[in-house]
């Protein structure tokens, strides 16, 4: 779209006509896409984004490098919740092309398989499964009954994915204008790398902006939940009821016990491990190390926490 018709439709100030080809993060933004800065934290992140233009508000429009254009607005988090729906994609395509299917694929009965979508060679895919329209599948790779790949979501090769699991579903974001809430629609996707496999009924949300991501060699248990625009490292274990919040971002090899959990917006070391029901509140910043509890501490100090704990109930 151009700019001023995304200025006029929300009631902004904007004569500029340059094409938004979609939105995105202050760090990402690139010539071609809009953005917004709602939390002063981020205020540093400002000054250095290349987006052709940001939602802002007024006290920080002398913020804006020269090169993009501030959209001055009260709440720019609203807008640009306002803003996600017009870039939002088809539900489904009802043109494209159809479906390309690699050799020796068995494709079960009641498949649905969407436009413009590739599988490739030797794959299985049973019966009930949903492929959207522009997903990719690699070679060797097993879906089965009633998975949903939603549109766009990338599968690479190897890759198994047992009944009922979601890839793609929407990430949870909504903005709170006056107790209604707006929803960002999340125009990003999830790409899967090779050899992952992922268990029964979990949840990868696709990404607000660009990619959730899940690098080769991870393993994901049943009943996961991994929100929008997280990233798993190379070789991560999820065990059930694991629950990432959004932008949560896994090194390789971290490894989480059943129902721990993170906030959002934070980073694990390397080769972590976090026991079971452990809560993350703020990032690890220190590699191969064991933690537990909530709130948050290392593993042999949990322990001997529990130890006195223990003794007090025996006096």
């Amino acid at each position: 779209m151009k700019l001023n018709e995304i200025a006029q439709a929300l009631d902004i100030k904007c004569d500029s006509d340059i094409e938004i080809t979609s939105l995105n993060t202050l760090k990402d933004s690139n010539e071609h896409e809009l953005t917004f800065l709602e939390n002063k934290k981020y205020v540093h992140d400002l000054s250095a984004t290349k987006a052709a233009a940001v939602f802002v508000k007024e006290e920080f429009s002398n913020q804006v490098p020269q090169g993009t254009i501030a959209l001055v607005c009260k709440e720019p988090y609203i807008a640009l919740a306002k803003a996600s729906k017009f870039f939002a994609p088809n539900l489904i395509e009802t043109e494209g092309n159809e479906a390309i299917i690699g050799e020796n694929t068995n494709i079960l009965p009641n498949v649905y398989i969407g436009k413009d979508t590739i599988i490739g060679k030797d794959c299985t895919i049973m019966a009930g499964a949903f492929i959207g329209d522009n997903v990719k599948i690699g070679d060797n790779t097993v879906i089965y009954p009633n998975v949903t790949v939603y549109r766009d979501c990338q599968v690479g090769s190897d890759c198994i994915i047992h009944a009922g699991t979601v890839i793609g579903s929407d990430g949870f974001g909504f903005a709170n204008n006056n107790g209604k809430y707006v929803k960002i629609y999340q125009n990003g996707n999830v790409l899967i790398g090779n050899d992952v496999e992922i268990g029964s009924n979990t949840s990868i949300d696709r990404a607000a902006f660009k990619s959730t991501i899940i690098e080769d060699g991870v393993r994901i248990d049943n009943l996961v939940h991994i929100g929008h625009n997280c990233k798993l490292g190379r070789g991560t274990i999820l065990t059930g009821q694991v629950g990432l919040s959004g932008s949560t971002i896994l090194n390789q090899y971290v490894i989480m016990g059943g129902q721990s959990a993170t906030a959002g917006h934070l980073e694990i070391a390397p080769f972590t491990t976090i026991a079971a029901r452990g809560g993350v509140t703020k990032s690890i910043t220190t590699p191969k190390k064991f933690w537990a509890g909530f709130p948050l501490m290392e593993h042999r100090a949990w322990l001997k926490l529990q130890g006195k704990i223990a003794m007090l109930l025996k006096k």
